[in-house]
C-alpha cells in the first residue's frame, strides 16, 4: 500500500502545549498564562503550560524526535505574545524571533518542511483585555501580526496556516466559556467570535496574496475540526436532515464562505433567525457579512486543512421551548455508537475520515487536502508498548490509501497529532496524544519513543503501510467488514464528564456537542 509519491508525512505540535517557558525572555502573558494561573478547577488539576514539554529551551530535543520518524512535515505553531508581548508591533521581542528562526532554520537544513500556524488558542492577554474576538477591533491586530510573520519568516516559510480550529473554538471560548476568557455567552458569544475570526482570516489571507506571495511563493489557509456524523436512523427522515444541518454548523459555516461564496449555509441562517425570533430578538443572533464582506472572504484558502479525530451519530431533537445555545439551534442530540471503541472522548471510527474526505471533494470542488491533525490518546500513565494504539493508526491509514486510490481524493499531507505528549487544555497532563512519552515529573522532560512513533518511522520509510487492503466490500457511504471490526467496547456519551468541578455541567453540554471535544 504505498501512498503517491511525495506525500507529506508530519507531525503537530503547539505552542503553548509544548513550549514552557511562559514569562521567558520577554514573553508577554496569553489567554492561556492567565486562565490557568486562575485556579478554579477549570483545568485538570489545576495544571498549567508553565513548562509543558520545556521545548523552548530543549528544541534539540524535539529535533531529534522528528529525525528519529523521519518526517517530511512538522506544524508548530507561533507563540503570538513571545513575539509580540502586548500583541501589537509597538515592541517586537527579538528573543521571540531568534527562537522561531532556530527552528525553522533547524528544520530546513534537515529537509523537513515546516508548517506554521499563527494563531492556536493563545491570544495575548493584551488583546482579551480589549474585547479579545468579540471585539472587531482584533481583525487589525491579527493582520497586522500575520504580517510581521510572513515578513519575518515567510522567505523560508511556505505553507502557513493562520487559526487553528476556529470552528470550535469560537464556541469553547466565547459561547460555552470552558476555555478563556472563561465567560459563558450561550447562543451569541461563538457566533460573534466566529464572524470575527472569518474576517481576520480572509483579511490576512489578502496581506499575504498582495504583499507577499509573489516574491515568497507561498500558501496560506486555516484548520477546521471536523468529526464525521450519520444519522442515528438512517431510515428517518428527520435523521438524515439533522446530520445534514450537524455538518452545516460543524464544517460547512467557515467552510463555505471560505471556499466557496462568502456566506453562511442557508439552512444555519435560517435555523439561527428562525430561534432568535422565537426567542424575541429583534434580528437574528447570527451577524451577517455585507456584500462586500462576502467578497473578501470568499476564495481565501489555497488548500483545504482538516483535523479528524472521531464521528458521531445525530438525532433530531426540536427545540420546541424555544431554548437558547448552539446545539438548540441545530436542533440535535449527538450521541455514540455503542459499538464503537472508545479511548476517553474519542471513538474510533477510522472509515469515517474516508466518509469526510469524499465529502469535503464533493462539496468544495476537489481542494488539495492537507490532514494537519489526527490521532488518538492514551491516559494517564501511558503504555510506551502502545500497540493497541498504533493498530488504530494503522487502520486510519488504510482508510487514507482508499480516499486516494478509490474516491480520487487529493491528499497529500497528514499530521499525526501529537509529536509529543502535551498539555492537553482542561485535560492537563491527564490525556496523551505523543508519539513521544514525556515524563513530565522529571525537569529534565525526556521524550521517549512509544511503539507507534517506531511503526510510524517505518510507515514514512516505506512511503504507506506494508500489505494490500483487505476488505470485503464497502466504498466510502458503506463500510466494510474490515472498518466495523473493532471490536464492542462501549463510547461514553460523556467523554468528559470524569472531571469533577464547577464546570462539570458545561463540559458534559460540550461533551454532547458536534464538536465532540476540549480538544487541541
Amino acid at each position: 500500500m504505498t501512498f503517491p509519491a511525495g506525500f507529506g508525512w508530519g507531525a503537530a505540535t503547539a505552542a503553548y502545549q509544548v513550549e514552557g517557558g511562559w514569562d521567558a525572555d520577554g514573553k508577554g502573558p496569553s489567554v492561556w498564562d492567565t486562565f490557568t494561573h486562575q485556579g478554579g478547577e477549570r483545568v485538570f488539576k489545576n495544571q498549567t503550560g508553565d513548562v509543558a514539554c520545556g521545548s523552548y529551551t530543549l528544541w534539540e530535543e524535539d529535533l531529534k524526535c522528528i529525525k528519529q520518524l523521519g518526517l517530511t512535515h512538522y506544524r508548530f505553531s507561533l507563540s503570538w505574545s513571545r513575539l509580540l508581548p502586548d500583541g501589537t508591533t509597538g515592541f517586537i521581542n527579538q528573543k521571540g524571533i531568534d527562537y522561531y528562526n532556530k527552528l525553522i532554520d533547524d528544520l530546513l537544513a534537515n529537509g523537513v518542511t515546516p508548517m506554521v500556524t499563527l494563531y492556536h488558542f493563545d491570544l495575548p492577554q493584551a488583546l482579551e483585555d480589549q474585547g479579545g474576538w468579540l471585539s472587531e477591533a482584533v481583525i487589525d491586530s491579527f493582520d497586522a501580526y500575520a504580517r510581521f510573520c510572513f515578513r519575518t519568516f515567510g522567505d523560508r516559510v511556505k505553507h502557513w496556516i493562520t487559526m487553528n480550529e476556529p470552528n470550535l473554538f469560537a464556541l469553547l471560548a466565547y459561547d460555552w466559556g470552558v476555555f478563556p476568557p472563561g465567560v459563558p455567552r450561550l447562543g451569541t458569544g461563538g457566533y460573534q467570535a466566529a464572524h470575527n475570526l472569518m474576517k481576520a482570516h480572509a483579511r490576512s489571507w489578502h496581506s499575504y496574496d498582495a504583499g507577499f506571495r509573489k516574491q515568497q511563493k507561498g500558501m496560506v489557509s486555516l484548520a477546521f475540526f471536523a468529526g464525521w456524523v450519520e444519522p442515528a436512523d438512517p431510515n428517518s427522515e428527520s435523521d438524515q436532515e439533522a446530520a445534514n444541518r450537524a455538518l452545516a454548523f460543524h464544517l460547512d459555516f467557515f467552510a463555505k464562505p471560505i471556499f466557496l461564496d462568502g456566506d453562511y449555509p442557508e439552512v444555519v441562517k435560517s435555523q439561527v433567525a428562525s430561534m432568535s425570533k422565537k426567542q424575541g430578538y429583534p434580528s437574528s443572533r447570527l451577524p451577517e457579512f455585507t456584500e462586500e464582506e462576502k467578497r473578501m472572504i470568499r476564495g481565501t484558502a489555497d488548500f483545504f486543512a482538516v483535523q479528524y479525530y472521531s464521528s458521531r451519530l445525530v438525532r433530531h431533537r426540536e427545540n420546541a421551548n424555544g431554548e437558547l445555545g448552539f446545539l438548540q439551534d441545530v436542533e440535535i442530540e449527538v450521541l455514540a455508537d455503542p459499538s464503537w471503541i472508545s479511548v476517553d472522548w474519542v471513538c474510533v471510527v477510522p472509515w469515517g475520515i474516508r466518509k469526510l474526505l469524499k465529502y469535503i471533494k464533493d462539496t468544495y470542488n476537489n481542494p488539495v487536502i492537507y490532514i494537519t491533525e489526527n490521532g488518538f490518546p492514551q491516559g494517564d500513565p501511558t503504555s510506551l508498548d502502545d500497540t493497541q494504539r498504533w493498530e488504530y493508526f494503522r487502520q486510519t491509514f488504510q482508510q487514507l490509501f482508499k480516499a486516494i486510490q478509490l474516491d480520487k481524493v487529493d491528499l497529500q499531507v497528514y499530521c499525526a497529532w501529537s509529536l509529543l505528549d502535551n498539555f492537553e487544555w482542561t485535560q492537563g497532563y491527564s490525556i496523551r496524544f505523543g508519539l513521544f512519552h514525556v515524563d513530565f515529573e522529571d525537569p529534565a522532560r525526556p521524550r521517549i519513543p512509544c511503539t507507534s512513533a517506531k511503526e510510524y518511522a517505518k510507515v514514512i520509510r516505506n512511503n504507506g503501510l506494508e500489505g494490500a487492503i483487505c476488505r470485503k466490500g464497502g466504498s466510502a457511504g458503506s463500510p466494510g467488514e474490515e472498518d466495523t471490526a473493532f471490536g464492542k467496547e462501549m463510547c461514553s456519551g460523556d467523554p468528559a464528564g470524569h472531571f469533577e468541578g464547577p464546570r462539570l455541567e458545561a463540559e458534559r453540554y460540550m461533551s454532547s456537542s458536534p464538536c465532540f471535544r476540549l480538544r487541541n
